[in-house]
């Protein structure tokens, strides 16, 4: 029976020529750190970046070796190769993904298509998970109670106001 080796991803980036993904990595039970390069093949200017980074996480040779790397991140990378292939420096194309990755609160999620609405739930996702204290953490406090201060009597709306009628 084989062991299945287990990989701990370190940090993850982009070289831009040759264009290749590289990602430093630990084995399970050794110190050493290590290095990959996964060429990125058959990348243009015009191609898809979730669905490349999604085949290069699903990709067989790598697959065990990015388990640790979200996809968002070799999106993120994808991006910042796709931008280099158009000509736009580093700081547009991080400017760029940082823009579409952004939430704007103003914006009415009720007139976007399927496909953008689940890329703002999806950012929203992640950023709620990382914000969101856990037990482990060290500031975690239980049941935490706030007061919020009442500057100016409250506006009665005419649907919270309590009717005769029994539901």
């Amino acid at each position: 029976a084989r062991t299945v080796m287990t990989y701990v991803a370190k940090k993850c980036g982009i070289c831009f020529q040759p264009p290749s993904i590289v990602l430093i990595y630990k084995e399970d039970n050794k110190d050493k750190t290590r290095q990959r390069i996964m060429p990125v093949r058959n990348f243009s200017k015009f191609s898809d970046c979730s669905l490349a980074a999604e085949q290069l996480k699903n990709n067989p040779r790598h697959k065990a070796y990015l388990e640790g790397v979200s996809l968002r991140q070799l999106k993120k990378l994808y991006s910042l190769l796709k931008g280099h292939l158009g000509g736009e420096s580093l700081a547009e194309s991080l400017e760029k993904f940082r823009q579409e990755e952004t939430i704007d609160p103003e914006e009415d999620l009720n007139k976007l298509d399927d496909k953008e609405l689940a890329k703002r739930k999806s950012i929203m996702d992640e950023l709620f998970e990382k914000n969101r204290k856990k037990k482990d953490d060290p500031d975690f406090i239980y049941d935490v109670e706030v007061e919020f201060p009442q500057d100016e009597q409250l506006e009665s709306c005419g649907w919270d106001v309590e009717s005769g009628e029994e539901i």
